[in-house]
């Protein structure tokens, strides 16, 4: 596990403000995104609610000396690097406070109803007419237009909306979820991917813009092979378990002592695996020879390597096709794969430092970026709700002085 604190390498965003409108998932996952690559991120949190949604959603929640932890699990893997601001909107006091931030900020999310900000004076058309270089991005269910603009969304209705749990589970089993907010996590990816896009072009020419993405959207958008499987051939893909559609053999097999993965990915990687595992008949049968032949019988294939798997171990086998060059792999539980040497080697698992808990330090999922010039910072632990409301003006000053440095 890797150890962090604030890194003296100025970060990609050093010198962006980003105000946070976001809760749950979607959005917060964006923002910390940012945050990881230096900008400052101000999260702004009802103080009628207690904050962030996620902040009660355990149970598993960080240790607190007070012993009233609002730092859950789920809130915690998706808020740090961020400062923690009360503001109630419903109040003069709170939306003027919001505004001012606005005012000098880059960026603004927000994950309201669509029109929902409009009221408070904060909309993109309000904002914008005091800061015209802002770059403000909405996170909804279904997105700002179309006939289902105005319902809730939440992951699981657009795994199911966007057909994506169509897809998954087995054959004759019922459509399934995938096991994280998939939804709400790739929507945050592309409201990023959008949000610095946006940063570039009002940096260029100092006009900001609007940028509208929902999580129904970013769904259908990662189908991928699946969907332009069915724009290609008019036909929807069914569920295939583990299976590959377009590629045999590839799923989850059993074995002596449990499951592996096989993954052949080719004509010459499924040679090797059948002269690996002593299948030279499997090897010289025409109904394989090709991976469109294999894809057509399929059930015969996958049956056969079933009957080879039975006799031997996960070791035996893994051991002897990754000898052989053949991709496989074991299917691990989460601790195995956080506390994998490859998680170790890669800091999948961070320590950062946070004075606020028993610890004294929080574990959490490391970023997956590796930069070479402007590397990831993991400066500041989730923070407890309100925790910077009283030093906002010298967050926005000393962002402004390192906005001013890199000018």
């Amino acid at each position: 596990m890797m150890a962090h604190s604030d890194h003296p390498t100025p970060g990609a965003l050093d010198g962006v403000l980003v105000l946070d409108l976001s809760r749950i998932l979607a959005g917060p996952t964006a923002t910390q995104l940012l945050g990881d690559l230096g900008a400052t991120v101000i999260k702004i949190e009802n103080p009628k609610t207690g904050g962030d949604d996620t902040r009660a959603w355990g149970p598993n929640y960080v240790e607190t000396p007070d012993g009233n932890s609002d730092l859950s699990a789920y809130y915690s893997c998706a808020n740090r690097n961020k400062h923690s601001v009360a503001a109630d909107l419903s109040t003069q006091a709170g939306r003027d406070l919001v505004a001012s931030i606005a005012a000098h900020a880059d960026i603004v999310i927000e994950n309201y109803k669509p029109g929902g900000l409009k009221k408070y004076g904060l909309d993109y058309d309000s904002l914008s007419a005091e800061n015209p270089r802002l770059v403000y991005c909405s996170i909804s269910g279904f997105g700002q237009t179309g006939p289902n603009a105005a319902r809730p969304g939440y992951d699981l209705m657009a795994q199911g909306y966007g057909g994506v749990m169509d897809l998954t589970g087995e054959a004759e089993g019922v459509p399934t979820k995938v096991g994280v907010g998939v939804a709400d996590v790739m929507c945050g990816m592309y409201a990023t991917v959008g949000m610095l896009a946006a940063l570039r072009h009002a940096e260029a020419t100092g006009e900001g813009q609007y940028i509208d993405v929902a999580l129904v959207d970013s769904q259908m958008a990662w189908l991928v092979n699946q969907g332009t499987n069915y724009l290609v051939s008019g036909t929807s893909p069914k569920r295939q378990g583990n299976g590959h559609p377009n590629i045999v053999p590839y799923s989850v097999f059993p074995t002596q002592d449990g499951h592996i993965i096989l993954a052949v990915g080719n004509d010459s990687q499924f040679q090797s695996f059948c002269t690996a595992m002593g299948r030279e008949d499997v090897k010289a049968d025409e109904r394989f020879a090709t991976n469109p032949l294999r894809i057509t019988h399929r059930e015969a294939l996958e049956a056969l390597v079933i009957e080879t798997f039975a006799a031997r171990t996960n070791t035996d086998i893994l051991e002897t096709l990754q000898a052989a060059g053949v991709p496989c792999g074991p299917i691990h539980t989460v601790e195995q794969a956080l506390t994998s040497d490859q998680a170790v080697a890669r800091g999948a698992v961070v320590k950062v430092n946070d004075p606020q808990t028993v610890a004294g330090s929080v574990d959490l999922l490391g970023n997956p970026l590796k930069f070479s010039k402007t590397p990831v910072k993991y400066a500041k632990a989730p923070p407890r709700f309100g925790a910077d409301t009283e030093n906002l003006t010298e967050i926005i000053g000393k962002t402004r002085d390192r906005r001013t440095d890199a000018e």
